[in-house]
């Protein structure tokens, strides 16, 4: 028996990338998974190819409307709700903060932000109407524990992400409820071959990239992620609320140390 046998998840962003991985991996712990994407047939295809029967839905993260309807129609299509993961994003626009556009510093803390708040509001409403508690969990990022590590707009919203997840964990414990965030570092994503190559089919030059500044020598994909995202959905991490966990090979541990302490 998997570790989320009998859960009902949903999986925002998860026509690619993390949020694929994600969706494919509570798969494989026996959940039932509903995939919701801005891209519509990606989240398809990954629905279909879940090792368990999964749905789709083509959603707006930043629109109240479609998180209230990915919600509902989660519940219709599974009998409740369990697990939600906000996990959409944008990279948002890059450069100098003198030149960001403020339409463009809107649309990224849409997406990130009030997507998250959207997707915390409407599958806690669910959770606290049918009484058997619950997991949110938000994906931050690295750079929303320290500045400098993402372009200024998205480090402000994954900083907000994180203190979204304390400010909600603490009302929500009393529903039983847990509201966690996750904050992984650079792993080899579409978004991060575009940042690297200017290409979102940059893999093998990202890696590239990746590899001669990992602490490691090695370069993370969604896959090592995941491994985060289903322990905390699962009962096992019943003490864990409330909690940013940072996965990103140490960098940001080594970030922290003196030049002289660190092995070169």
């Amino acid at each position: 028996m998997g570790r989320l046998e009998n859960k009902v998840a949903i999986v925002t962003g998860g026509a690619q990338g993390l949020g694929a991985a994600i969706a494919a991996g509570y798969a494989r712990e026996g959940a039932r998974v509903m995939v919701g994407d801005l891209d519509g047939d990606g989240a398809r295809a990954v629905a279909k190819s879940l090792d368990v029967p999964g749905f789709s839905r083509r959603v707006d993260v930043s629109a109240e409307a479609d998180m209230a309807a990915l919600v509902a129609d989660t519940i219709t299509q599974f009998g409740g709700l369990d697990i939600m993961v906000n996990n959409a994003g944008i990279l948002g626009p890059t450069g100098s903060i003198l030149e960001v556009d403020a339409s463009d510093w809107d649309a990224t803390m849409s997406v990130h932000l009030r997507g998250t708040f959207l997707g915390i509001k409407h599958a806690a409403r669910a959770m606290c109407d049918r009484g058997l508690g619950g997991v949110i969990l938000n994906t931050a990022s690295t750079a929303g524990v320290r500045g400098g590590l993402g372009p200024h707009a998205y480090t402000a919203a994954k900083h907000g992400i994180i203190g979204l997840t304390e400010s909600v964990a603490t009302e929500l414990v009393a529903d039983n409820i847990r509201v966690n965030a996750i904050a992984p570092g650079s792993h080899l994503t579409p978004m991060v071959a575009r940042v690297l190559t200017g290409r979102a089919d940059g893999f093998d030059e990202a890696e590239e990239m990746m590899r001669a500044r990992s602490p490691q020598g090695r370069v993370a994909f969604p896959k090592d992620i995941v491994g985060a995202y289903i322990y905390l959905a699962t009962d096992e991490a019943w003490f864990a609320n409330g909690a940013t966990l940072v996965i990103d090979g140490a960098r940001e541990v080594l970030a922290n140390l003196s030049v002289s302490n660190r092995r070169t």
